[in-house]
């Protein structure tokens, strides 16, 4: 039996002017065949303060998805607790470690990496992506941030286009959210 890999997926975090802008493609392959165009892989928590995209299995990701959710309640949506806290949960407990994903979270304030290898990632500038065409969001975001005077949502949707027009996993269909 051949093994066949789900790939897809790039999110990108941009920050700018007290602005925050996370941007998901919707393209999910398994092999070499486009399965779905149309995938939502960013979307708002807590009432829309807290941003969060995945890379990574899907039925994972929602599982993580809500792990966070119940981290940011529990922990009066403080990011940075939350993502902490539910990073050791995920790298201590049994049935977690299992999960192969990764969440990109960001409110106003910070934009977080969480992994399940217990890492929480705050990146040293205003931009971070994940997934298959991560770096040339990311790279692109950062050339954006240097020397323009696009908004945080504007340079996210750049940047994932960019990505979309070189990584075969990454597509044009766009969802975007800014807070």
């Amino acid at each position: 039996m051949i093994k066949r890999d789900f790939r897809s997926t790039t999110v990108i975090a941009v920050r700018k002017d007290g602005h925050v802008a996370m941007a998901g493609d919707g393209q999910v392959s398994f092999g070499e065949t486009i399965m779905k165009n149309n995938a939502r892989k960013v979307r708002t928590l807590r009432d829309g303060t807290v941003l969060c995209g995945f890379a990574g299995a899907t039925a994972d990701a929602f599982t993580l998805f809500d792990r966070f959710e119940t981290k940011l309640k529990e922990y009066s949506s403080d990011l940075a607790r939350a993502a902490v806290e539910l990073a050791k949960e995920w790298r201590t407990d049994r049935s977690l470690r299992r999960l192969e994903a990764m969440l990109l979270t960001a409110d106003k304030h910070k934009i977080l990496l969480i992994s399940g290898t217990g890492d929480v990632i705050e990146p040293a500038g205003d931009a971070l992506a994940i997934g298959s065409g991560g770096n040339y969001a990311y790279a692109a975001a950062l050339a954006y941030l240097e020397s323009s005077p696009l908004s945080a949502a504007e340079i996210a949707e750049k940047s994932l286009k960019i990505a979309g027009a070189i990584c075969i996993y990454t597509n044009q269909n766009i969802t975007l959210f800014e807070i």
